[in-house]
C-alpha cells in the first residue's frame, strides 16, 4: 500500500477563522491560487451582514468556520440581498438558537466510527473522511461540530486505509468530510491509488462541492489525480439552479468528459428550494449538465439549522408534483437520515394503499386513485 508523508513534515499554515482557527498543513488547499476569503470582519467590509449582527454570527461561527472563495464571492454579490446562494453561506444571527430537539451528531456517525475517519453504518461500504476542511461551508452542515479541523494524521489515515483492507465485506468506498478535493493533488493522487490497491473494494464515490464553488481547481493534472482502474462515481452537492454557472459547468464538462459518472445530491431549504418550480429548475439544469439527480435530502436536525428545515409533508408535496411535471431523469430520491445513526430511508409521497388482499387503490401523478387487483 501507498506510504503517506508524515504531516508534520511540512510546515502549518492557517486557512480559515471559526471553530478551531486551526492549523491546517499545506496538503489542504482551497485554490490553486487564491485563498478563500475566512474573518468574518470581512462580511462588514463585503456588505455580505448588517454591523448590528456581527456579535451573533461570530458566535455562530466559533461552531461553524465561515470561509468563502472568490468564485462564490462572485456570484453571491451579483445577487439581490438574502438571495438563495447567499443564504447557504453567509452567517446568520439566527444560528445562535438550537431547538431541544437538535443534536450534535444528528445522524449518528459517532457510534459508527470504528477508527478516527471511518464511519461504517451499512454492511458493504464505509464513509472515509480524509479531511474535514471545506472551501466553503455550508451554513445548514449536518457536521458543524467536526469540520473545519483539518486532515486525518498520517497515522490515522493508514488505520482507516488498513480498516478498509481488513474487512473484506467493503465494496464501495465514500470520500466525504470536509470535502475530499480540497486535498491537493498529490494526496488525493496517493489516496486514491491506496484504495484502488484494495482487491475487495469495487468502486469509489466522491462527495464534493469543488466543482461548483472553487471550479477553477478542475484542471488536467488534478482529473488525472481521480483516476483508476476501479469506477470513480463522483456526487456533486448542488441546492439552487444559480448555482450552475458557466464556470461550473465547464468544470462539470470536464470531469464527465474524462469518464466520471455523475450524480447530484441536495438538501432541501427552506426559502431555499422548498418549491416545485425552484426545484424543477435545478433538477433540469443538473441533467443538462450530464448529472443525474440522485438524493434530496431532507434536512437533518443539526443544531442552530431550524431556520433551514421544511416538514417531511412540504417535501412529500412538493415530490409529488415533481412527478408528473419533469422527467423521470430528473427524478431525486427524497430521503430523510433517521436520528442518531439508523440510516437513511426514502420519504417520498405513498401511491399505494392497500383495501384488502391482492386489492390495492393506486394514485396517478395527478391525483387520481385507480383500482390494482393482483
Amino acid at each position: 500500500m501507498i506510504q503517506f508523508k508524515e504531516l508534520g513534515a511540512e510546515p502549518p499554515e492557517n486557512i480559515t477563522h471559526g471553530a478551531y482557527t486551526m492549523k491546517v498543513a499545506k496538503n489542504v488547499i482551497h485554490s490553486s491560487k487564491t485563498k478563500a476569503k475566512s474573518s468574518t470582519d470581512k462580511l462588514i467590509d463585503l456588505e455580505l451582514v448588517p454591523p448590528d449582527h456581527i456579535e451573533a454570527i461570530s458566535k455562530a461561527c466559533k461552531e461553524l468556520p465561515f470561509s468563502i472563495t472568490p468564485h462564490l464571492l462572485k456570484i453571491i454579490k451579483s445577487e439581490e440581498s438574502n438571495a438563495p446562494i447567499s443564504k447557504q453561506f453567509i452567517p446568520s444571527h439566527v444560528e445562535i438558537k438550537k431547538e431541544l430537539d437538535e443534536l450534535k451528531d444528528p445522524i449518528g456517525d459517532i457510534p459508527h466510527s470504528p477508527v478516527n475517519g471511518i464511519v461504517h453504518r451499512y454492511p458493504d461500504r464505509v464513509l472515509l473522511t480524509p479531511t474535514l476542511t471545506c472551501p466553503v461551508y455550508c451554513r445548514f452542515c449536518f457536521r458543524r461540530e467536526a469540520v473545519g479541523n483539518g486532515m486525518l494524521s498520517y497515522s490515522d489515515l493508514k488505520n482507516a486505509l488498513d480498516y478498509i483492507q481488513n474487512h473484506s465485506e467493503i465494496w464501495e468506498v465514500i470520500l466525504s468530510g470536509g470535502d475530499p478535493l480540497s486535498l491537493a493533488t498529490r494526496r488525493l493522487r496517493e489516496l486514491i491509488g491506496s484504495i484502488n490497491e484494495i482487491e475487495h473494494v469495487g468502486v469509489v464515490r466522491i462527495h464534493t462541492r469543488v466543482p461548483i464553488l472553487d471550479p477553477k481547481r478542475i484542471t488536467s493534472d488534478f482529473i488525472d489525480a481521480l483516476k483508476c482502474e476501479k469506477p470513480v462515481f463522483i456526487v456533486v452537492h448542488c441546492n439552487h439552479s444559480n448555482e450552475l454557472v458557466s464556470e461550473s459547468e465547464a468544470a462539470i464538462s470536464r470531469l464527465v468528459d474524462n469518464g466520471f459518472p455523475m450524480l447530484s445530491q441536495s438538501v432541501l431549504l427552506k426559502g431555499i428550494n422548498d418549491d416545485a418550480e425552484t426545484l424543477s429548475a435545478l433538477m433540469k439544469k443538473l441533467v443538462q449538465c450530464r448529472v443525474k439527480p440522485y438524493y434530496l435530502h431532507h434536512g437533518d436536525k443539526a443544531e442552530g439549522t431550524s431556520h433551514f428545515r421544511t416538514t417531511l409533508a412540504v417535501g412529500q408535496k412538493i415530490i409529488r408534483k415533481l412527478r408528473g411535471q419533469i422527467s423521470g431523469l430528473c427524478q431525486p430520491n427524497y430521503m430523510l437520515d433517521i436520528p442518531n445513526g439508523h440510516g437513511k430511508v426514502p420519504v417520498g409521497p405513498s401511491y399505494l394503499q392497500v383495501v384488502e388482499e391482492n386489492n390495492w387503490k393506486v394514485s396517478d401523478w395527478r391525483g387520481v386513485t385507480h383500482q390494482y387487483l393482483d
